[in-house]
């Protein structure tokens, strides 16, 4: 017997996933995915949970990694190197946005299948 889903409540637990990360600056945005994954039992939602939660990794490491040597050249350069560094910034910015959005439209436009982030690595 095949299970049937509901697909307007799977595009909006499956957006609501990737929308999360709109909210990155607040650390407790990861935890929209989380109780999404926890609380459907639909399977593409919980893929895509998954996968903003891992999306959320990878943007908060490349935040890190790319933003502490940023932060401690603009702060020796007495923000000089920040503003050199501003379209590293920027690139930085328009790819997680970009990305999301392509989730999103995904998610919106062919609800049946999960979305996968290109070249991210993937704890969960």
């Amino acid at each position: 017997m095949e299970v049937k889903y509901d697909p307007d409540k799977r595009k909006l637990l499956s957006s609501l996933s990737h929308g999360a990360i709109f909210f990155s600056t607040i650390v407790l945005s990861i935890g929209v995915p989380i109780v999404i994954s926890l609380i459907s039992d639909d399977p593409v939602v919980k893929t895509n949970a998954k996968e903003s939660i891992n999306f959320h990794f990878n943007v908060w490491f490349w935040e890190t990694v790319i933003g502490i040597p940023i932060a401690v050249l603009s702060f020796l350069t007495f923000g000089i190197g920040g503003i050199l560094f501003f379209p590293v910034v920027a690139l930085g910015f328009a790819i997680h946005w970009g990305l999301t959005i392509w989730a999103l439209f995904h998610c919106l436009t062919n609800a049946d299948e999960p979305f996968r982030y290109p070249f991210i690595f993937r704890l969960v």
